[in-house]
């Protein structure tokens, strides 16, 4: 019997990618789907304005949306919500005695909640034993572009130390949601400025490659540098990063420890795990985003374009599905660790 979930905020982008993704989940079922007050009573079909390149599952289409507030019939929910209003909705539904697997970024710096990517730090998850919701508790997934930038980072990490980098993004559209950017403003343009992303880089990395003591995260030791831009692409975030290593190392090193590197996802054989994290490219014009985003089904990483760096040591370009591993994809992930873990059955 598959585990019944919900999905708060179930209208918006990322809730209409949960859907995408879950619609045939070995392991997981849709039984709720909550949403504004505006959206509550109505079919999800009538509430919805679907923009998806798959059509709306028959099975969700004529189901009801509930209000975002506890009495759903699930163990577990995904959160899409806004951040205007994730916080306290979140929260709620954790003290209710629900699983929380949340892609808002109300609770990401909590102190006593994990900032996930299971390849990396899947031993946070102990965190939640300190969390005060009772049987609930809430996990979140980091920044779209952070997971792409951490993914890259983590097999460098671990061989060779990290003391500074810089990162430049080219974000993709529908990491804006819907509506998202007017047309008139990224038509034949770039915008350099996404609101909160520079700071979001900057400090979740620290967490996500943190050391865990005592049941709190000692961040990592390393100056980070930000600038973010949105680009006129529909989906995928690439990034330009340098880096300062803290010992030295040979490019073929850096390019081993990438296409040998797995963790736990893999491991344990996760259904939205890539049999491949991260993939490295020779080619000198790769990674793309229309050629590569849909790797391992939008959940591989592809690294490209590795090059001595004149002022720090290397330099390459990072490319990752925003909306699949970055988001909604990602945040599945988490759940079906939570799950192959026990996390479930308290």
């Amino acid at each position: 019997m598959k585990i019944p979930v919900g999905i708060l905020g179930a209208t918006g982008s990322v809730g209409q990618k949960f859907i995408e993704l879950l619609k045939d989940h070995p392991w997981f079922e849709i039984k709720a789907l909550a949403a504004s007050e505006r959206s509550a009573g109505k079919t999800y079909a009538e509430a919805v304005n679907w923009f998806m390149t798959t059509p709306v599952p028959d099975a969700i289409a004529g189901m009801s949306v509930s209000a975002c507030e506890p009495g759903l019939p699930c163990k577990i929910v995904f959160s899409g919500l806004d951040s205007s209003v994730a916080g306290p909705i979140e929260k709620a539904f954790a003290e209710a005695g629900y699983i929380v697997v949340s892609n808002s970024r109300n609770h990401r710096m909590d102190e006593d909640v994990p900032l996930l990517v299971p390849e990396i730090n899947a031993g946070h998850l102990e965190m939640v034993k300190k969390q005060k919701y009772g049987k609930g508790f809430i996990v979140t997934n980091p920044n779209c572009s952070t997971i792409g930038l951490v993914m890259a980072l983590k097999p460098l990490y671990n061989a060779f130390g990290i003391e500074a980098l810089h990162v430049v993004t080219m974000q993709a559209l529908s990491g804006a949601g819907y509506p998202g950017v007017p047309s008139v403003d990224i038509l034949d343009n770039v915008v350099p400025y996404i609101s909160g992303e520079e700071e979001k880089m900057q400090i979740e990395p620290l967490k996500i490659l943190g050391n865990l003591q005592n049941g709190k995260v000692e961040f990592a030791n390393m100056k980070i540098s930000a600038q973010c831009n949105r680009v006129h692409v529909s989906d995928g975030h690439l990034e330009s990063v340098s880096v300062k290593l803290g010992k030295k190392a040979a490019k073929n090193e850096l390019i081993e420890a990438w296409n040998n590197f797995s963790g736990e996802p893999q491991n344990l054989k996760l259904p939205m795990a890539p049999e491949q994290a991260v993939q490295y490219f020779n080619e000198p014009n790769y990674p793309q985003p229309r050629l590569h985003r849909m790797l391992g089904k939008g959940m591989t990483v592809s690294v490209g374009r590795l090059q001595e760096c004149p002022l720090l040591d290397f330099k390459f370009n990072v490319l990752s599905h925003n909306t699949i591993r970055g988001a909604a994809g990602g945040a599945i992930l988490n759940a079906e660790l939570l799950y192959k873990k026990g996390y479930l059955d308290g």
